[in-house]
């Protein structure tokens, strides 16, 4: 049987994609491996966001090229973003390449296997996404596309406009993933507040969630990349009043200084953020928000950043994550006069994550001798003693994690009383649960 494995980069968007091309190729006889050496056929999902992902990915293609002399492979596919923008000129200055096919598309990578090679003919029904993340945590790419243009991105042009998936679609999706064993789902796009409005005219986001939740099963939602002037007073009210919605909030700011997000192209004012985030607080007192921000955007002044700097001291997110700014070409900043210094943009990195190390730490540390829910997810393997979980605070890959002593297996939530904190961004606890319950 014709083996196959794809290699993903980049956000989680793109994982979903990986998980449904080996579902849909699993359909037509091919079977899935994770031992790359083992593939006949390695498919690379490209990340094309900035020139550092871009980078990673030719030099991900270039190292699985190597399994044509030392493992089974036969045939090398390149898709995902770098596939849409630049397939022509990979296959041209790439020999290693024996295909490119276009973002995630299903058929058109079937075709190209096909052309290289005999696939058994199975006719497809309703095929389902093989997981990349384990059995407890998925992802659920409710659009497709990006209609913000800010300046300095080239995911609209990677990507296409907006796309919303069908709810009744997503909903099936929800239920055979939460049938398969899912406890936590991510509900993903370039932005989740978006939905809707393309397909049904409306923000639609809020009747999702809700109906996501009245799916029978212990688990609980989780939504990323929610952009900040998107917010609709039925989406507070759902995740407000939704159990199995966790309170916690991405919603990647960027900056907050007027005058730098002008230069963007981001719609919204730092007044704006600063009264989303006071209603976020009130309507839900216990919201956890995590955010983004680029640093040294072309034109950014020691003001600006001060600026910034000052808005974390004071509104005290829960998490964050920075990196520098990056001349896309194509793009309008990339053009922009006051391009600034790699030297300064890094220095200021580590200034802005010094700050949040603070903030964070004490966030973390408020919470020794409370009992937060926690999911557990598999035993540490750097500390047997103690299980790996997250509470809802804590998103997969971005966050801390929270180590539990218990013997409640993978899977299960508990409710674990923290006990200490663990190099600034983790948390330490035990089982609540009396003996034998």
């Amino acid at each position: 049987m014709t083996t196959v494995a794809v290699e993903t980069l980049g956000c989680a968007k793109n994982l979903v994609d990986s998980e449904r091309i080996l579902g849909y190729l699993r359909e037509y006889g091919l079977q899935p491996v994770d031992d790359l050496s083992r593939a006949d056929i390695i498919i690379v999902n490209t990340c094309g966001f900035i020139t550092p992902a871009k980078e990673e990915s030719i030099n991900t293609i270039l190292e699985l090229a190597l399994y044509k002399q030392q493992g089974n492979c036969r045939l090398l596919l390149v898709t995902g973003c770098m596939a849409g923008k630049y397939g022509e000129e990979l296959l041209e200055e790439m020999p290693e390449i024996d295909a490119v096919a276009e973002n995630a598309d299903l058929d058109g990578i079937l075709r190209l296997i096909r052309d290289k090679m005999p696939v058994r003919e199975v006719k497809v029904r309703d095929f389902t996404r093989l997981s990349q993340t384990g059995k407890y945590v998925r992802y659920l790419k409710i659009a497709d596309g990006c209609n913000n243009n800010c300046t300095y991105c080239t995911i609209p042009e990677l990507t296409g406009h907006y796309k919303s998936v069908d709810m009744e679609q997503l909903v099936r999706e929800a239920e055979i993933l939460i049938r398969e064993g899912a406890r936590e789902l991510n509900l993903v796009a370039q932005d989740v507040t978006r939905y809707g409005v393309d397909l049904y005219g409306r923000h639609a986001l809020a009747e999702l969630v809700e109906r996501l939740a009245n799916i029978e099963g212990d688990f609980w939602i989780r939504l990323l990349y929610c952009y900040p002037t998107e917010f609709t007073p039925e989406l507070i009210e759902v995740i407000a009043r939704e159990d199995k919605v966790c309170n916690y909030l991405d919603i990647p700011l960027q900056h907050v200084a007027d005058s730098v997000l002008r230069r963007m192209g981001r719609k919204g004012s730092k007044k704006q953020i600063l009264k989303l985030i006071d209603t976020l607080r009130a309507k839900i007192p216990d919201v956890t928000i995590r955010s983004t921000f680029i640093v040294g955007f072309p034109g950014e002044t020691e003001e600006e950043f001060m600026e910034l700097l000052d808005f974390l001291e004071t509104v005290k997110l829960d998490w964050v994550g920075a990196f520098t700014y990056w001349p896309e070409p194509d793009t309008p900043a990339a053009a922009y006069p006051g391009q600034i210094s790699q030297q300064v943009k890094e220095e200021r990195y580590h200034r802005l994550i010094e700050v949040q190390r603070r903030i964070t730490l004490a966030k973390n540390n408020s919470l020794v001798g409370k009992k937060i829910p926690v999911l557990i997810e598999g035993t540490s393997p750097d500390y047997p003693e103690y299980k790996v979980g997250r509470s809802a605070r804590q998103a997969a890959e971005v966050d801390g994690i929270t180590y539990v002593k218990t013997d409640a297996d993978a899977g299960h939530f508990i409710v674990a009383h923290i006990t200490d904190t663990l190099d600034d961004y983790d948390l330490i606890g035990e089982d609540s649960r009396e003996p034998g319950q």
